[in-house]
């Protein structure tokens, strides 16, 4: 055996036995089995990351939740009712083993006021106002991860939105991260993580992977109107995928994380349009958070 072969499981072995990782739960089941857990290196501003002791009851009050506790969701369900915790994801990379991942569901009740058309849970970060929001000014960096539930599967003939940031007077998103079938853009692939801009015009893409996370964080640069996308799979650290391009960033809003299923068949996609029935569908999400980038900081 090569030295430095020998030198490297050396090294390796002492790293494990220095960190050996999350204890047992009761009853002997591990909380997580990811390893690799990446530091953050900004500022946070909004933390999305949800701690290895929360319960879904947390999530339906503003004294105990980080997200708002109101919306955006069907009228007749609280958050414990949406949310899950999956106890087989493991970790994303900016999630160590005092976070765990949760999952944003949808079913036949998750209709939002009386937008009929569409079937929606999306979570606000909890202080993110839509006007004067600390999250719209200067230089911002949205990271969140994504990893599919196969027991929860998408119908990708659908367009779905699952993270973006809506305008204040709700008249555009300044930009989209979807899947699925977009609408009037037959020609990309359904099977693909897409973010789109203010135009709903895609400015990058990947395709799903459906055992593995996938990492993701857009610099939104709200003073010289651009979008920088980085990403990443598993335990790598995040690469530029893009240059800073133009988009309109001006409108302040909000971000929204979770799911907005179109419909098909439909020119009013709010009001009208067709859905399954008895829905099931499910999105797994870890990393959440929101940084200050100003300097041009970016956790990778």
């Amino acid at each position: 055996m090569h030295h430095s072969t020998l030198l490297a499981l050396f090294t390796g072995l002492t790293a494990v036995l220095a960190h050996p990782g999350p204890r047992p739960r009761p009853g002997g089941k591990h909380p997580h089995n990811h390893a690799v857990n990446a530091p953050t290196k900004c500022p946070i501003v909004f933390d999305g990351r949800i701690k290895s002791t929360a319960e879904l009851s947390e999530f339906d009050s503003y004294g105990t939740s980080i997200f708002n506790p109101d919306y955006v969701k069907g009228q007749n369900l609280k958050w414990s009712q949406i949310l899950k915790f999956p106890t087989d994801a493991g970790n994303s990379r900016f999630d160590n083993e005092t976070h765990k991942p949760f999952e944003v569901t949808l079913s036949d009740q998750s209709i939002f006021q009386t937008q009929k058309g569409f079937r929606r849970a999306g979570l606000q970060f909890q202080g993110d106002t839509n006007t004067g929001s600390p999250g719209s000014t200067g230089v911002k960096t949205l990271h969140f991860s994504v990893k599919l539930d196969p027991a929860r599967p998408l119908n990708l003939s659908h367009e779905y939105l699952n993270v973006w940031h809506e305008a204040s007077d709700y008249s555009a998103n300044q930009f989209n991260f979807e899947t699925g079938t977009i609408l009037g853009q037959t020609g990309l692939p359904k099977d693909t993580w897409k973010i789109l801009n203010r135009q709903n015009k895609q400015i990058w893409s990947t395709p799903i992977d459906k055992t593995a996370w996938q990492n993701f964080a857009i610099t939104i640069d709200y003073s010289k109107n651009t979008l920088q996308v980085y990403y990443s799979k598993g335990d790598d650290p995040l690469k530029s995928v893009t240059s800073a391009v133009s988009n309109n960033n001006a409108g302040a809003g909000q971000y929204q994380i979770g799911m907005l299923k179109k419909p098909t068949g439909t020119s009013d996609v709010v009001n009208s349009g067709y859905q399954s029935s008895r829905l099931n569908e499910g999105l797994i999400y870890g990393g959440l958070f929101l940084e200050d980038s100003a300097g041009g900081c970016v956790s990778l």
